[in-house]
């Protein structure tokens, strides 16, 4: 607490010293364009304003103190966790962290009815797709999965947001999937391969008839009296293709289309994509949805997939699946929306975060990563609106100690202290953690620059704050 005050206190001085320097020089300005006497009234009338925007600005910060340091002052009472909860819920609405979450100017979203309105239409899209193909040798297709921001509810866009989904990929009769991970070192494992592997379904055969064994029947027989093996289709090799599989999602959602109930009254617009299925459906209302529909194949019974995602690679081979973790964090927040006070303020966080993120260095992962880790550490009961300048404080100060240690760490590799709902493959307790920040080791000038980046974030954190935007 003594080091916010003092932290504080410093950014006070500095806006002091900055506004005091710009209305030194439009002074000066002034003078020197429109006369000394002219000069002067301007400047008197300017240091009035600029007065009181420095009072207001003053004010903001002098509250901020004053709240930090009387809860410097409290006493810790973890025996009464009741009583404790009973002081919050009566705190006054005026308090000074619920004053500056309201300050705020949020984005106007409605996700939980936005987000359900895109699952409906991708369940309708999928139980098409299974009847079309119950006949054939393509994948099969499960329920798809929310994933990304907007189906973990904070999504830091103002409009134009998109809607992530994976679409877990079975194989299809007489054949298998075979999971070749590769090694993740440095980075999460980018170099997975799916081989497929036809099985032999002769006994199948004899005791239903529904199909010839494509390992024991001759070739001139399959191509006359059964499609092709999935080897033929989407394959190369004896790999299950990216590139392959998303035209084949393309063609699937273009036919499937014409026969939904949205079709009479939506558009529907497709995008170009060369690992996922990207499109636009428009309401009636005109009001858009930008969907991108991803494929995965899971690891085990576990919460990981190696999936279609886009990679930072130039180049990504088309028969290369990397390792997606967007099961497990969507998981991951559904877990906590359940289990953080009704008023939480964790996913107003992010979506703040994100936003002053705009333009430097630092992803919208890494952000995601150090608020995982910090609801995984901090009480639950600790992230009520009231605390949210805390949170956004507690979220700053940790960043800035992994970038002095250049070390943040994987939330899953590695991590025992993962909820038990995320169900994990057995290898990943017992990993080495994943460094994120292993190219700052690397590299002094990228870590030098993320130093100065992060003092350009502080600087508009207190902006946020102070503005709300």
């Amino acid at each position: 607490m003594q080091q916010r005050e003092e932290y504080l206190s410093w950014e006070m001085t500095r806006l002091l010293q900055e506004l005091e320097q710009g209305t030194q020089e439009l002074a000066q300005r002034t003078q020197e364009q429109s006369g000394f006497a002219w000069g002067a009234l301007l400047f008197a009338a300017l240091r009035q304003w600029q007065f009181w925007a420095v009072a207001g600005v003053l004010l903001l910060l002098f509250r901020l103190c004053c709240w930090l340091r009387k809860r410097s002052q409290e006493v810790d009472s973890s025996s009464d966790e009741e009583s404790s909860s009973k002081e919050d819920d009566s705190d006054s609405d005026n308090d000074l962290g619920r004053l500056f979450a309201e300050h705020i100017q949020w984005p106007v979203q409605n996700l939980a009815r936005d987000c359900q309105v895109v699952k409906d239409l991708i369940d309708n899209f999928i139980l098409v797709f299974q009847e079309n193909l119950s006949n054939s040798f393509f994948p099969v297709l499960e329920p798809a999965i929310g994933v990304g921001s907007a189906f973990e509810g904070w999504s830091p866009h103002e409009e134009d947001i998109i809607y992530r989904l994976l679409v877990p990929l079975k194989p299809p009769r007489g054949h298998a999937f075979h999971l070749e991970l590769g090694n993740r070192g440095e980075t999460p494992a980018w170099y997975s391969y799916v081989r497929v592997e036809l099985v032999c379904t002769c006994m199948r055969e004899q005791l239903a008839g529904e199909m010839l064994c494509f390992l024991h029947h001759p070739v001139e027989e399959l191509r006359r009296d059964q499609g092709p093996s999935l080897l033929r289709t989407l394959c190369t090799g004896s790999y299950l293709d990216v590139q392959k599989t998303a035209r084949w999602f393309y063609q699937l959602v273009q036919e499937a289309w014409v026969v939904l109930p949205q079709s009479s009254t939506w558009r529907l617009t497709m995008s170009p994509s060369s690992r996922s299925c990207k499109f636009r459906v428009t309401e009636g209302n005109n009001k858009s949805h930008i969907i991108e529909m991803m494929f995965g194949v899971q690891q085990g019974n576990s919460d990981i997939f190696v999936s279609s995602q886009d990679t930072e690679a130039l180049f990504t081979p088309s028969t290369t699946w990397p390792e997606s973790y967007a099961v497990a964090e969507a998981k991951f927040f559904r877990h906590m929306a359940r289990q953080v006070p009704h008023d939480s303020i964790h996913l107003r966080c992010l979506q703040a975060y994100a936003r002053i993120l705009v333009g430097t260095g630092f992803s919208t992962y890494t952000l995601k990563t150090v608020v995982m880790h910090l609801l995984n550490t901090i009480p639950l009961s600790g992230w009520r609106r009231r605390h949210f300048v805390l949170r956004m404080d507690d979220t700053m100060r940790y960043l800035r100690r992994c970038l002095e240690e250049r070390r943040l760490d994987h939330f899953f590799l590695g991590n025992e202290s993962v909820p038990e709902e995320i169900i994990l493959p057995p290898d990943f307790q017992m990993a080495e953690p994943l460094n994120l920040f292993q190219h700052l080791v690397q590299d002094p000038a990228a870590h030098a620059e993320a130093m100065r980046e992060h003092m350009y974030l502080r600087q508009r954190f207190m902006r946020l704050l102070l503005y709300g935007h």
